[in-house]
């Protein structure tokens, strides 16, 4: 045991470094994929807006034929998802899954298919975003340059993170939104090591992004003038609602799920449902289709009735509920940050026209709505906050954001809604569709654990806890100090804690620790 320890110790000490010029790498080549991804969406998106404009005045053959190529794209859609299930849905779900060593992934598989998949499905105009896969092909990137590097376990989970990262940077010209997704959602913790991957790769992927697309937001909002003080009363509001209708997204996403697996049809006929109320959408109301990062655009340009906007947010909200529930590859962050921006236009244009307030910052309640959606949903409000201020390329409205998205936050917590992806990855798991991961209990592990204020083992000495059995206390980082444990090292706020286990018990000796180090004693 002796000399396993001070192998993996001296692994575990030039990870930092090794880990920046890997994260470089896995960037450069996850940057490149979601580049490709984006240009091939962008030409099937033109295709299909291209289609719907000549469809004004179309004839009943020319009708036909276009539901049947929509016929034609379900049934790859629903093929790609049975060869491939691991591709359906947003991606984000099987990657913590992943992450928590409970799922066994074809990295190269998932890149081909959840690529393909993708393009087709939002191409075809179902309400599904773009960086869910984004991520997961940037995870599978950092998996497969794991695996040709010959990485160990630890080190791929790293690599994996970093790539995830770099998706998500490079869908959204978001560098550190994607380093805080992977702290505050991946891993729920702000581990340096983590963070010195994901920064490397994130920073690496988004310099790829912008040499292609250009250094300018993704959305662009002029004139986007400073919130005053005095209107934070209706931030109050505004969280409330956003966090209220945040509850209800969550709790319909799962019963439309619900529903789908309920359904007698096999599952390679369920994406010609959403495939054929795009259809009909493609007619009457084209912009509720895609993603819709250019109906947000369109929110602050032009002046809407309050009825279409109604019309918009229940349309836009039905149609993401049924294309996610179908089990296309798709994400929905892009969906619910238009959700949120409706809404938020329509709490502005309320709060204009019953209130009296300025009509010049009704594009301000518009931004803000989306981070406290997005807050409400994925219960990630730095992230939310850091995501919606680089999309904007304003940094001068943190406050107000912050502010709403805490509210939004905090109204959640108060009916205990859980994050969407925690409670994506619990049902991913249950399915009995994919490949759990087998375990061994001769290979070790190691897990990383960060001591929080006030926990069960903040200020107290090694040898008064109790540790997880079968587990072995072999290092403590403190800041960039190593400290090698000891019985009578007090542990403070902020360790990281570098624990050797069996592979066959990882899970559950890691929520012992989590316990232990994050909550307060009974």
């Amino acid at each position: 045991m002796k000399s396993l320890t001070s192998n993996i110790l001296e692994n575990w000490m030039g990870l930092r470094l090794r880990l920046v010029f890997e994260g470089i790498l896995v960037g450069l080549v996850a940057g490149i994929v979601t580049v490709l991804y984006r240009v091939m969406l962008n030409h099937a998106e033109d295709i299909r807006d291209a289609v719907y404009s000549k469809m004004t005045n179309a004839d009943l053959p020319s009708i036909v034929l276009l539901f049947l190529s929509l016929l034609f794209i379900g049934l790859i859609l629903g093929f790609l998802a049975k060869k491939e299930p691991l591709i359906g849905g947003s991606g984000i779900p099987q990657v913590k899954a992943q992450l928590a060593g409970k799922l066994h992934v074809n990295w190269l598989s998932i890149v081909i298919n959840k690529f393909i998949g993708g393009v087709l499905a939002i191409g075809a105009g179902l309400s599904l975003g773009r960086e869910g896969p984004s991520v997961q092909l940037g995870a599978a990137i950092g998996q497969g340059t794991a695996a040709s590097l010959g990485r160990h376990k630890l080190e791929s989970k790293y690599l994996i993170t970093s790539g995830a990262s770099a998706g998500l940077a490079a869908a959204f010209n978001a560098p550190l939104a994607g380093v805080i997704f992977a702290l505050e959602e991946m891993h729920k913790n702000f581990s340096p090591i983590v963070l010195t991957a994901a920064m490397a790769s994130s920073l690496t992927a988004d310099f790829v992004c912008q040499n292609f697309f250009g250094q300018t937001p993704i959305l662009t909002f002029e004139a986007l003038s400073l919130l005053p003080l005095k209107y934070y009363p209706y931030l109050l509001l505004l969280g409330i609602v956003t966090g209220l209708f945040g509850i209800l997204f969550n709790r319909c996403l799962f019963k439309s799920l619900k529903i789908f697996d309920k359904l007698a049809l096999p599952p390679i006929l369920k994406p010609l449902i959403p495939l054929f109320i795009a259809g009909l959408l493609g007619f009457w109301l084209p912009e509720t289709l895609g993603g819709g990062h250019h109906l947000i655009g369109t929110l602050v340009s032009q002046n809407r009735a309050l009825t279409t906007l109604l019309i918009l947010v229940v349309v836009k909200f039905v149609f993401t509920m049924i294309s996610y529930g179908s089990g296309v590859p798709g994400g929905i962050f892009l969906p619910l940050l238009v959700i949120g921006a409706l809404i938020g236009n329509i709490f502005g244009t309320l709060t204009v026209n019953v209130f009296g307030l300025d009509p010049s910052y009704l594009p301000n309640f518009i931004v803000l709505a989306m981070a406290a959606y997005f807050t409400a949903i994925v219960k990630a409000p730095i992230t939310g906050s850091i995501l919606i201020t680089e999309m904007t390329g304003s940094f001068s409205h943190l406050l107000s954001m912050a502010t709403v998205s805490m509210v939004a936050y905090v109204v959640t917590d108060l009916f205990d809604s859980k994050p969407v992806y925690d409670t994506l990855m619990d049902k991913l798991l249950q399915s009995d569709k994919i490949v759990k991961v087998s375990t061994d209990n001769k290979k070790k592990v190691i897990i990383e654990a960060a001591v929080c204020m006030g926990s069960q083992i903040d200020q107290k000495k090694i040898k008064e806890i109790t540790w997880p059995k079968d587990c072995l206390l072999v290092g403590i980082m403190r800041g960039e100090k190593e400290i090698i444990p000891k019985g009578n090292t007090q542990l403070q706020v902020g360790d990281f804690l570098i624990v050797l286990t069996n592979e066959d018990i990882e899970e559950r000796t890691r929520d012992i620790l989590q316990r232990l180090a994050c909550e307060e004693p009974s």
